[in-house]
């Protein structure tokens, strides 16, 4: 939710907080611990569902370090807006709250600033931020052109280097019957025997999907054995080995597999494809335009932080 995200953004600025150590300093403004621990705190928590020991404690270093260095760049941002004297004005803060107000709490003032006093902030505390967000946005969207021209090398260099994202594998349409309870060292003799008659039956013009329905023993039994369309890398090598060298409509011998029979049918085949340039062009234009004005946006913040004092404690 946009509030919700708006909420989390006061966390990070509001000046009621206690503040309980300098983190950095960017020219003559602190950047807090407890805001760096705000701006992680949900990263922290998904994280620590994943790792433990030494291995959490790494991983929150690093997202700490990370949003010190966010917290930075945000500081020198708003303070080239003052430098610069530029200025927003009211009526599109306005705007602003109202849109959040519409779209978040279906209009209702009443329902939005009692949300906010149980966060312990003012309306004029959530205008400051909300201005806030703007001037760095506004300022970021300033140091990009929007006249960024991608060569058509750039283009084809990056169609070769992604080509595996726009191309889409060989895929069959796989129908498979699974007897379970046999394997090649100790062979069960009834599941193999069953196997032998369910071949012969298909052999002699069964259809497939019935059989599955009264015979296979794996999820799939209820559909007739239909696993769609996959890719090789889906199936077990075996069975894709298998799989991949049948032709459409035909069945596959007996394949005893990990204490299991098998036996599968390919119903189509699709070739392997590769989308070309002229379709995904106008795409890599804009993925490529969009980190040239990223490109320049860091190079415009560097030139901050090589002006500015900033000192990380």
């Amino acid at each position: 939710m946009v509030f919700a995200m708006l909420v989390s953004a006061c966390l990070l600025h509001g000046a009621e907080q206690v503040v309980d150590g300098v983190a950095a300093v960017v020219n003559g403004d602190v950047v807090t611990f407890s805001q760096v621990r705000e701006l992680v705190a949900a990263q922290e928590k998904s994280a620590a569902e994943i790792y433990q020991g030494a291995e959490l404690q790494k991983k929150v270093q690093e997202m700490r370090a990370s949003a010190v260095k966010d917290l930075i760049d945000r500081a020198l941002v708003l303070q080239e807006f003052k430098k610069k004297e530029f200025n927003i004005p009211s009526y599109i803060i306005d705007d602003s709250v109202q849109r959040i107000i519409r779209q978040e709490f279906g209009g209702d003032r009443t329902a939005f600033v009692r949300t906010l006093q149980a966060q312990g902030y003012t309306m004029a505390r959530f205008r400051e931020i909300q201005k806030d967000k703007m001037i760095v946005q506004a300022m970021r969207q300033s140091k990009t052109s929007d006249m960024v021209i991608v060569s058509p090398a750039k283009i084809r260099e990056y169609y070769n280097r992604n080509s595996a994202a726009y191309s889409t594998p060989e895929q069959v349409k796989l129908r498979m019957i699974v007897l379970k309870g046999g394997s090649t060292d100790d062979p069960s003799a009834d599941k193999k025997a069953m196997a032998t008659e369910i071949r012969e039956k298909l052999a002699a013009g069964g259809e497939f999907d019935r059989l599955a329905q009264m015979y296979s023993e794996d999820s799939t039994n209820e559909s007739g054995g239909d696993w769609g369309w996959i890719e090789r890398k889906t199936l077990n090598e075996d069975l894709a080995k298998v799989a991949f060298s049948l032709k459409p409509g035909e069945i596959s011998q007996i394949i005893p597999l990990d204490n299991a029979y098998y036996i599968l049918m390919v119903e189509a085949r699709k070739p392997a494809t590769t989308k070309p340039l002229s379709e995904v062009q106008q795409e890599i234009v804009q993925r490529l335009t969009e980190e040239e004005k990223v490109k320049s946006q860091e190079r415009w913040l560097k030139t901050l932080r090589e002006k500015a004092y900033v000192k990380i404690l």
